[in-house]
C-alpha cells in the first residue's frame, strides 16, 4: 500500500514542474511568453490546419480591444480589455467553453492617440492601447497590469486583493507611445519595469526609470531599484518584459532597454552586471536566452545580439558572440528553439538563424504586418500577423512552409497554447483551436 502510494506520488511530482510563481502544469501558459518566458511550449497534437469553420473548438465575442495575451492556469483563462468608453477589465473564461466566468473593472482611462509623440505625456500608438501589458497567474491569484499604472492582484474567484497606481506611486509615466511592460512573478514578488524618457535635457531632476518589486499577497513594496543608463530622450523607452533565468547557479532577472542590457537579483533587485552602449533607439521586444546566450535587438530595427551570460559589473563589448543586423524586428521577440533563432519583422521578413553563430538558414516572406510574437511547439512555429493569417513554419534549418490559416479578424495579441489548444487573441474576438472541433458558437 504504501508503495503504491509512494509512486503514484513520484508520477504526480514528474507531473509538474516547479517555477517562482508556484507548482505549475507543464500545460499551462501562466504569462506572456508561457511557461518560461520565451515562448516555447512543450504541447504536443496541436492542430495544423484551421479556419474560422475549422478546428474551432469555441470562439468568444470580448468587450472591445487589447492587445494583451490570455494567460492559462488549468480551465482558468485570463486576459484585459479597454473598452470603449474607457473601461480597464480583466476578464475569466472557461477554457473549456469560451464562456466568460466573470468580469471586473480595475480602473479607467482614454489613451492620448495621435501620429506624433509629445515628450512628457503618454501618446498611444494606434496599434496598442491601455490593455496591452498581460497578466501573469500563479496556481491561485492573477496579477494583471495597464497602461494608466494600475496593477491588481486577483483571487480565482474575481476578488480584488489589492490595486496600486505605479504613477501615483513613482511618478508620472513620460514613456512616448505608451506604458507596456507586463510583470513577472519571482517567489512571491510581482516585478515590473518602467522605462521611460528621462527629460533630462528640460528639467533639473530626470525623471526615473525603475524596477520594482511587490508582496504577491499584501501589494506591499517589498523592494525598488532605480535604472540610470545612458540613453536620452526617446532611446529611454523601453516596453519589454524582463526575463528571469539561471546564470552562474543563480536566478536572475535580465532586462533589456534604454539602450543597456543587464541582469538583477530578482530577490533584493540589486544589479549584478549591465553591458551598455547598445544604442539603437526605443525598445519593444523583450530579450530570451539559450546556448549559454542572451539574445536582444537594438531598438527600432537595430541588431540582433547574442551576448554570452555570465559575470559581474560592467561587462566588456567582446561578449557580444555576434551580431544580425538585416531584417531584424523592431515589435515581435526574437525566439530560440532546438538549436535555432527565429524572428520576423514588422514588415512580414521571417528568418532563421544558427543561435549558436547567427548564420543565415533561410529567409522568406510573409503576409504582414506583423505586431504578434513568434511562438513554438511540437517542432513548428507559429507566425500570427495582424491580417488574421497564423504561418506555421517548421522549426528546421530548411524553409517548410507547414500551412497559411486564414481568420476573420486582426491579430495584435501573441498566440498562447495550452492544454492541446492554440488560443489566438483577434481585435474582437477569443479563438480556441483544437484538432477535431467544429463548434463555433459564441
Amino acid at each position: 500500500m504504501t508503495s503504491t502510494r509512494s509512486f503514484r506520488l513520484l508520477v504526480l511530482a514528474l507531473s509538474l514542474s516547479w517555477t517562482g510563481a508556484g507548482i505549475l502544469c507543464a500545460a499551462d501558459w501562466p504569462e506572456w511568453r508561457g511557461p518560461d518566458g520565451n515562448g516555447i511550449s512543450r504541447e504536443t497534437g496541436l492542430p495544423l490546419h484551421w479556419s474560422d469553420s475549422e478546428n474551432i473548438q469555441w470562439k468568444a465575442t470580448l468587450p472591445e480591444w487589447g492587445g494583451s495575451t490570455p494567460v492559462i492556469r488549468g480551465n482558468a483563462l485570463f486576459l484585459t480589455s479597454h473598452t470603449d468608453d474607457g473601461k480597464l477589465l480583466v476578464l475569466r473564461l472557461n477554457t473549456s467553453t469560451g464562456k466568460i466566468a466573470w468580469t471586473r473593472q480595475i480602473g479607467s482611462g482614454k489613451p492620448v492617440v495621435g501620429p506624433s509623440p509629445k515628450r512628457g505625456i503618454q501618446v498611444f500608438h494606434r496599434w496598442h492601447n491601455m490593455a496591452s501589458p498581460s497578466a501573469v497567474t500563479t496556481r491561485n491569484r492573477v496579477v494583471v497590469q495597464f497602461g494608466t499604472g494600475d496593477i491588481a492582484a486577483l483571487d480565482f474567484s474575481g476578488k480584488i486583493l489589492w490595486k496600486r497606481n505605479l504613477q501615483e506611486d513613482h511618478g508620472r509615466f513620460t514613456v512616448w507611445w505608451g506604458f507596456a511592460n507586463s510583470s513577472v512573478l519571482n517567489r512571491g514578488h510581482v516585478i515590473t519595469v518602467c522605462m521611460q524618457d528621462s527629460l533630462a535635457d528640460r528639467q533639473k531632476k530626470p525623471v526615473e526609470s525603475y524596477v520594482v518589486a511587490h508582496d504577491l499577497e499584501t501589494g506591499r513594496t517589498v523592494w525598488k531599484t532605480l535604472r540610470t543608463t545612458r540613453a536620452t530622450a526617446e532611446q529611454c523607452d523601453s516596453y519589454t518584459t524582463p526575463l528571469l533565468m539561471n546564470i552562474d547557479g543563480q536566478r536572475q532577472l535580465v532586462i533589456m532597454g534604454g539602450n543597456q542590457l543587464d541582469g538583477y537579483d530578482p530577490a533584493n533587485g540589486r544589479q549584478l552586471w549591465f553591458l551598455p552602449g547598445l544604442t539603437g533607439g526605443r525598445t519593444v521586444p523583450s530579450p530570451t536566452a539559450g546556448n549559454g546566450l542572451i539574445y536582444a535587438v537594438r531598438g527600432l530595427r537595430g541588431d540582433i545580439l547574442a551576448v554570452r551570460s555570465g559575470g559581474r559589473g560592467q561587462l566588456p563589448g567582446e561578449r557580444i558572440a555576434w551580431t544580425h543586423r538585416q531584417n531584424s524586428p523592431d515589435t515581435c521577440c526574437p525566439l530560440v528553439y532546438r538549436g535555432l533563432l527565429f524572428t520576423v519583422s514588422d514588415d512580414g521578413i521571417a528568418q532563421c538563424l544558427d543561435a549558436k553563430t547567427g548564420r543565415m538558414q533561410w529567409r522568406t516572406r510573409l503576409k504582414g504586418p506583423f505586431k504578434a510574437s513568434p511562438v513554438a511547439a511540437d517542432g513548428r512555429i507559429l507566425f500570427a500577423s495582424t491580417t488574421g493569417v497564423c504561418t506555421v513554419i517548421a522549426a528546421e534549418r530548411k524553409l517548410r512552409q507547414l500551412a497559411a490559416n486564414p481568420l476573420d479578424d486582426q491579430i495584435i495579441a501573441s498566440p498562447a497554447i495550452a492544454n492541446g489548444t492554440i488560443y489566438l487573441r483577434g481585435r474582437k474576438r477569443l479563438y480556441a483551436i483544437r484538432t477535431g472541433s467544429d463548434n463555433t458558437s459564441k
